[in-house]
C-alpha cells in the first residue's frame, strides 16, 4: 500500500538585524490574525467570512495569511471534536509562527556547499539568508528539492527561545506501508496518562508485552497546571500563557521520545500491525466528574497516537483501531473473560471471578490486541497463561529495562501483595 509520509526538518536561520525586525513584525501580525480568527469563530461568525476578511486585510503575503487563518480554525475544530477543556485562547501573546507554502511564501536555492532561503515575511519585504542545520537534515532537504520521490511542502518560521528557525515539511510521495491484512502479529496499544502498555499477539498465543512508563509527563503537567491556576488567581495572565507554552514544548518533546521507543520495540516482531482504541469514542465515554474529566480529556492521547502512527508508517508498519468497550474491565484470559468495573483498581487488575492479577494497562492492551485480531478475521488465541509484566522506565539518563516482577510467579500470574504490579 502506497502512502504519503511527511517528515519535518528543523533549520536555524540566523538573519541579520533588519531580517530579524521583519520577522518579528510578521510574527506579531500573524498573532493578531490568529487571535482575531479565534475570537470571531467563538462569537459564531461564519468561517468563510472570517477567512475572506482576514486574508485580504492582514499585513502579510496572501499565502501566509491564508495558512495562519486555516491553522487557527483547525484549532477551533479540534477543540469541538476532541477536547472540551483546552479551548484555544484569543489572547495569545508573544511571537506566532509564519506558515507558508513552498515557492509561494518561501523558496529554497541549493548551492554547492549550502542551501539558501527566501522568506516573504511581509509584502515586498523578503528575508534572505543561509539555512543552518545538521548535515543529515541538509542532505535530506537537498534530496527533497531535487528528487522526484520527495516533495517540499509547507514551512513555519518561528522564534524559539530567541532563536530564529524554519521548520520544513518534506513528503515522500510513494512510501510503502504494508497492508494490514498481511500482518502476522497484532500489537494492542493502551495509552494512559503516565504510561503506554503494549501487547503482541499472533493467532497461536501471546508473543510479548511491555509497559513503558513516562511519569514525568503527568508530574510536569500537574506542576504547570498548579502554577497557571495560581497565576490566573493573581491576575498574571501573561505568566499563565508563558507557562502553558513551556508545558506544550516539554510534552511535545517527551511524546516524540516515547513514540520513538514504542516503534523501535514494535519493529522487532514479524509483520506487525498496531491497534489503538478509537479515541473519539473513548473521550465521549469519559465522565468521572469535573476534576477528573479535566485531567483525562486534556491528556495527549491523540498526539501520542499520531506520533506512533506516523513513525510506524515510516517503517512500513500499518495501524488500525477498535472500539474501546470493556477493554479495561474484562479479564484477558480466554477461560474467564469476566467483565466488571470491580476488576480494576488503579494500576492493579484483579479478576473477581478467577482471582488472576495483572497490570491493569497490560491487561487492557491484550484485550485491544484480541479485538484487533478479530477485526482482521484472524483466529484469536486461547490465552491460558500470560508472561510476567516487563516495564521500561524512562529516566534522566535514558531508558532502563526493569522488570516489574522480582521473582518467578506461578503460571505467569503475579504474586499477591509481595511482588507483581507496582503502583
Amino acid at each position: 500500500m502506497q502512502k504519503s509520509l511527511t517528515k519535518t526538518l528543523v533549520f536555524q536561520l540566523q538573519p541579520d538585524e533588519s531580517g530579524q525586525q521583519l520577522l518579528d513584525d510578521a510574527f506579531l501580525e500573524a498573532r493578531s490574525v490568529y487571535n482575531e480568527t479565534i475570537q470571531r469563530a467563538k462569537n459564531g461568525e461564519d468561517w468563510d467570512e472570517i477567512r475572506q476578511d482576514l486574508e485580504s486585510n492582514a499585513n502579510l503575503v496572501n499565502n501566509t495569511a491564508q495558512l495562519v487563518v486555516q491553522k487557527s480554525l483547525e484549532a477551533i475544530e479540534n477543540y469541538y471534536e476532541y477536547d472540551d477543556y483546552n479551548q484555544p485562547s484569543y489572547t495569545k501573546d508573544g511571537a506566532y509562527p509564519l506558515r507558508s507554502n513552498y515557492e509561494e511564501g518561501y523558496n529554497l536555492f541549493p548551492e554547492d556547499d549550502c542551501i539558501r532561503y527566501r522568506i516573504s515575511a511581509k509584502p515586498y519585504n523578503p528575508v534572505k539568508g543561509t539555512l543552518y542545520g545538521s548535515p543529515a537534515a541538509l542532505e535530506q532537504l537537498r534530496n527533497a528539492i531535487e528528487s522526484d520521490d520527495w516533495r517540499v511542502g509547507t514551512a513555519e518560521a518561528m522564534n524559539r527561545n530567541g532563536n530564529y528557525e524554519l521548520h520544513i515539511n518534506t513528503t515522500h510521495t510513494e512510501a510503502e506501508v504494508r497492508d494490514k491484512e498481511d500482518s502476522r502479529t497484532v500489537v494492542g496499544v493502551d495509552i494512559n496518562e503516565d504510561c503506554v502498555a503494549l501487547a503482541v499477539l499472533h493467532e497461536d498465543d501471546i508473543v510479548d508485552s511491555v509497559v513503558i512508563d513516562f511519569p514525568e509527563i503527568k508530574e510536569k503537567r500537574h506542576r504547570y497546571f498548579t502554577i497557571r491556576k495560581r497565576m490566573q488567581y493573581n491576575g498574571k495572565s501573561s505568566f499563565d500563557r508563558a507557562f502553558e507554552q513551556q508545558e506544550e514544548r516539554f510534552v511535545h518533546g517527551q511524546l516524540h521520545k516515547v513514540s520513538r521507543q514504542v516503534v523501535e520495540w514494535v519493529s522487532r516482531f514479524e509483520k506487525p500491525c498496531i491497534v489503538f482504541e478509537d479515541l473519539k469514542e473513548m473521550r465521549d465515554s469519559i465522565d468521572y466528574g469535573t476534576r477528573m474529566n479535566r485531567r483525562l480529556h486534556s491528556l495527549p492521547f491523540r498526539k501520542l497516537r499520531e506520533f506512533i502512527t506516523y513513525k510506524a508508517a515510516f517503517q512500513g508498519i500499518p495501524s488500525d483501531e477498535i472500539t474501546p468497550e470493556y477493554t479495561s474491565q474484562a479479564c484477558s484470559l480466554t477461560e474467564c473473560e469476566h467483565t466488571t468495573r470491580a476488576n480494576r483498581n488503579k494500576k492493579r487488575f484483579k479478576c473477581v471471578e478467577c482471582r488472576r492479577q495483572d497490570h491493569a494497562d497490560r491487561n487492557a492492551a491484550i484485550n485491544i490486541a484480541k479485538k484487533g485480531l478479530a477485526k482482521l478475521n484472524r483466529n484469536v488465541p486461547a490465552l491460558k497463561t500470560l508472561p510476567n509484566v516487563r516495564k521500561l522506565r524512562r529516566q534522566v539518563s535514558g531508558c532502563v529495562n526493569q522488570p516489574t516482577v522480582t521473582h518467578d510467579t506461578a503460571r505467569g500470574h503475579h504474586a499477591d501483595g509481595v511482588a507483581g504490579v507496582s503502583d
